[in-house]
Formats: C-alpha cells, sequence, structure tokens
C-alpha cells in the first residue's frame, strides 16, 4: 500500500510540473516578439545603435564623421551608441565592417565616403544607411533616374559637392591667362570622374586646353603628377579621397615645380593647393546626423529622404602656399586656418 501511495504522489507531482511548464511557454513566446513590434530605437528604453564605417583617415573625412557625432550627441544625449570603424583606404575592409555592423544588427548605417556606401548598400537592404561625403549619389549607387532621392533603395544623406561651375571660376579668376590645365585624379574614385567630366567642358568654356591625368593609387600620385606639372601651367584636383590622403606628397612635386593648384575642397588645398571653392564637412556630417535622428525616432522612410548639400561655400585659399607662388588672392577668400 505504501508502495501505491508513493507512486501516486511521484505521478501527481510529474503533472503538476509539466502544467507549470505548458503555462510559462507563451508567457515567454510573447517577450521576445516583442522587440518586432516596438517604438524606433532611441523612443524606447534602449540606445539607438548607430555603426559608422570610414574609409581612410584624413581631415575632411574625419570632420564629417565628427559633425555626424556631434549631430547624434546634441539630438540622442546618452541614448546612443556610436561604433566607428576605419578602413584605412581599402574597399574590401569597408565591406568587411558594413557586413558586422549587418550581423550585430545595427539600427543604422552611416558611410563615410563612396566606396562605405557601395559596401553598405551590397551589404543590406534593410538597415537604414545614410552617406556623407558622397559627392553624387547616383553615379555612386549607379542610379540612372537619380533625382535627389533614391526611391526604393534603403539610402540617403549628405553630399560633399560644391558647384563646379563656382570651381571653374575660382581658377580663371586666380589664372586667367593660363593655356593649360592638367586635371588629376585617382581613377578608382567613381565620384572623382564624375567631377572631371562636369567641369572639363566649364574650363573649355574658358579658353583652357584641358589634361586629365588618373593615378591607380598612392603610389604612382608623385609620378602623375610629375607628368601633369611638366605639361600644365596650372592642376585642378576635385574632391578625391586618395589626392587628399596623398596631398602631402602632391604638395612635394608641385610646389618645387613651381605649379598651382586649384583643389575641390578645404583639407586637401591645405595640404597641397592655393585655393577652392569649398563646404565645410563638419556641416554635412552633421546634417546626415540629424537625418538619423529623423529615421530612428520620427520614422521617417530613408529612400524618400532628400539627399541634403551643403548650404554654405567658400571662397578659401592657402595662404602658405600663394606666398611661396607669389599669387596675389583677390578680395573675398578666406584663409584656411
Amino acid at each position: 500500500m505504501k508502495k501505491v501511495l508513493a507512486i501516486l504522489c511521484a505521478l501527481t507531482l510529474l503533472f503538476a510540473l509539466c502544467a507549470c511548464g505548458e503555462s510559462a511557454a507563451p508567457a515567454a513566446s510573447s517577450d521576445s516578439a516583442a522587440p518586432a513590434e516596438a517604438a524606433p530605437a532611441a523612443a524606447s528604453s534602449e540606445a539607438a545603435h548607430i555603426g559608422v564605417c570610414q574609409l581612410v583617415q584624413h581631415p575632411a573625412l574625419d570632420k564629417a564623421t565628427e559633425g555626424f557625432v556631434t549631430a547624434l550627441k546634441d539630438k540622442f544625449g546618452d541614448q546612443v551608441v556610436v561604433d566607428i570603424q576605419n578602413a584605412s583606404g581599402d574597399s574590401a575592409t569597408c565591406a568587411t565592417i558594413v557586413n558586422t555592423f549587418v550581423s550585430d544588427e545595427v539600427d543604422l548605417i552611416m558611410a563615410n565616403a563612396t566606396p562605405a556606401l557601395q559596401a553598405a548598400q551590397a551589404a543590406t537592404n534593410q538597415i537604414p544607411i545614410l552617406g556623407t561625403s558622397i559627392t553624387d549619389y547616383g553615379v555612386a549607387l549607379g542610379l540612372d533616374d537619380f533625382n535627389g532621392k533614391t526611391t526604393g533603395i534603403n539610402v540617403s544623406g549628405s553630399s560633399d559637392l560644391a558647384p563646379m561651375d563656382g570651381q571653374a571660376e575660382v581658377l580663371h579668376e586666380l589664372f586667367p591667362d593660363a593655356a593649360t590645365v592638367g586635371i588629376l585624379y585617382c581613377s578608382a574614385e567613381a565620384n572623382s570622374k564624375y567631377q572631371v567630366e562636369a567641369i572639363t567642358p566649364l574650363l573649355e568654356g574658358m579658353g583652357y586646353t584641358v589634361n586629365a591625368y588618373t593615378f591607380a593609387d598612392s603610389n604612382d600620385v608623385a609620378a602623375v603628377t610629375a607628368t601633369a606639372c611638366d605639361e600644365n601651367d596650372v592642376l585642378y584636383i576635385p574632391t578625391d579621397n586618395t589626392a587628399a590622403n596623398c596631398a602631402e606628397a602632391i604638395n612635394n612635386v608641385a610646389l618645387p615645380a613651381g605649379k598651382p593648384i586649384i583643389c575641390g575642397e578645404e583639407n586637401l588645398c591645405a595640404g597641397c593647393g592655393v585655393a577652392t571653392l569649398s563646404i565645410s564637412y563638419f556641416d554635412i556630417g552633421y546634417e546626415a546626423g540629424l537625418m538619423a535622428y529623423e529615421i530612428l525616432v520620427n520614422g521617417a522612410d530613408v529612400s524618400s529622404m532628400e539627399i541634403e548639400y551643403a548650404v554654405e561655400i567658400t571662397k578659401e585659399y592657402n595662404a602658405a602656399n600663394c606666398e611661396a607662388l607669389n599669387i596675389t588672392v583677390p578680395e573675398g577668400y578666406v584663409a584656411i586656418g
């Protein structure tokens, strides 16, 4: 009898445990489903997680990233985690970085420079992507019908394009008597090629003979610059990440040769140029940060957001190089600090 009672007690306890397990399962399932239905990251109690992929470390891109992070801190306060990764100029490393962001399920990716943007767009069509320091999004993403929005693609951002006609006018204002202009750029950068194609007819319309010179990477920058200096009166370099990273090498060739360079942006000009019509990279980075807030907090659709452009554009000059080349800068130009 005692054995029978013991068996009955054991069975009763077993049924009770099974019943408890069945009642707990729906509660666990409900909790795990909650994040999929939750509000945007910054509106919840969890901090927004943003991954930043910067192509290479140089002053222009550094300032864009700084502006982006500053805007995030201004808008999110402590409710944001920013993971900044630098690809050291390597496109393959950009792909590795953004694929890690995708695996980590970040809330948003910021891609600083065209190769970083292309890698991010190839890695995900779900996570919102914001670019900055991108000259032309249509060119960068291969969009034939680009009209200021990347409709249907999870990408938007801010551009570093200064008006090409204004840059041509800066060159003409300082060097009206020059006959030949050599344009120097990296053949691997699609946006550099875009700028060259845009400014060439403008310069030719001013009476210049324009010659284009390309380098593949940093290894042949000095040699190509020397050839361009030998064959032209003045040089022009568009916004170009490889050139910006090699500004010192370019300057070491062009300055002793007595050849002035007009540049597409401030930081490149500070390294090897005499003058530029430039935007603020901090400002375009900051604008991208504001766009991130609109996406993550207010639910803006990244694919319907207009590409943002710099509002302020400034004529600037490199005082040291101008003095070394005996160039008198007209009124209206600001010395690069």
